[in-house]
């Protein structure tokens, strides 16, 4: 399967943008513990990093399916292909 990554650039900056987010809620919460901030709010702020996370994720792995999973699958690695998304939902 192909390891680069087309895409357009649409996608690129939703997930970047996605990610970008992520990345402030995480600061906020380190920022949060520095402080001595109270428990749940510190909870409440890394939920959002998850779910930022997650969000990004999905707009990464959609493009991947459309572009690198649809070429694999039309050259005849379908086998290849399905197995990579396999090992990666393991993680999930």
């Amino acid at each position: 399967m192909s390891k680069g990554i087309p895409r357009k650039s649409s996608v690129q900056d939703g997930a970047m943008h996605r990610y970008k987010i992520a990345k402030g809620h995480l600061e906020k919460v380190i920022k949060m513990m520095e402080d001595n901030v109270y428990c749940l709010d510190i909870v409440h702020q890394s939920i959002a990093v998850q779910a930022a996370l997650k969000s990004a994720d999905r707009v990464v792995l959609e493009n991947h399916l459309q572009t690198c999973v649809a070429d694999s699958i039309r050259s005849g690695n379908d086998r290849q292909a399905i197995k990579e998304i396999m090992k990666v939902l393991e993680k999930t």
